[in-house]
């Protein structure tokens, strides 16, 4: 009796041939009235980019280029969040204080010299941006001074809190059709006013 499966048949593979990456659509455009998830990047629908704390600060900052983003997690060797640094932390005047104090080269220095560690980091919890608009993360940003902000879920397989989402003010800058080039510099508040988008003020993050 003949087996009632067919084998497939194989192909040579050609040059040129990447693979698959985990990637979420984000709308072209919205407004400071949508829901805040539209313009939250969803760490389960994309790949998380991580660093660790002995990476030096120019392989961390050339991560970052490379990859197109401006903050990185810091996790340690049992990949648990133990810290970020972003790009501010790097182009900003922390790593030169750190230098005239102790001295050395700038090429020296790790991401354990500038990261924010945990203890010092506020995130903001998923069951209050799942009812929140973009003018309210805009808002948020605005009061901590912040361009960043970190969204704690809960994991459903292990029942353990996990960094599920991120907001930059970049990235709403660039969905709200500002005329800016994040990859430059950093979008300001102030480019949000110029464009005429207003905005309330918002209570304060929850502290981790």
């Amino acid at each position: 009796m003949p087996s009632p499966y067919q084998p497939l048949a194989f192909h040579r593979m050609e040059t040129g041939v990447g693979y698959f990456r985990p990637q979420q659509t984000l709308p072209k455009l919205v407004n400071i009235d949508d829901p805040a998830l539209l313009a939250m990047t969803d760490l389960s629908l994309v790949t998380t980019h991580t660093t660790e704390l002995a990476t030096p600060l120019t392989k961390a900052l050339e991560t970052m280029v490379k990859r197109g983003v401006r903050l990185l997690l810091v996790q340690d060797a049992n990949r648990q969040i133990i810290g970020l640094i972003t790009s501010r932390d790097i182009e900003g005047e922390r790593p030169d204080r750190i230098l005239a104090k102790a001295g050395g080269a700038w090429e020296d220095l790790l991401v354990a010299d500038i990261m924010t560690l945990k203890p010092k980091l506020e995130v903001l919890l998923m069951e209050d941006v799942a009812k929140a608009r973009v003018g309210d993360i805009i808002a948020t940003l605005r009061q901590v001074n912040r361009q960043h902000a970190l969204v704690l879920d809960t994991d459903p397989a292990t029942g353990q809190p996990t960094v599920r989402g991120l907001f930059s003010l970049s990235q709403i800058g660039v969905l709200l059709g500002l005329d800016i080039d994040p990859t430059q510099q950093p979008t300001t508040f102030a480019d949000l006013e110029r464009a005429g988008i207003d905005y309330p003020m918002a209570s304060a993050a929850v502290e981790l």
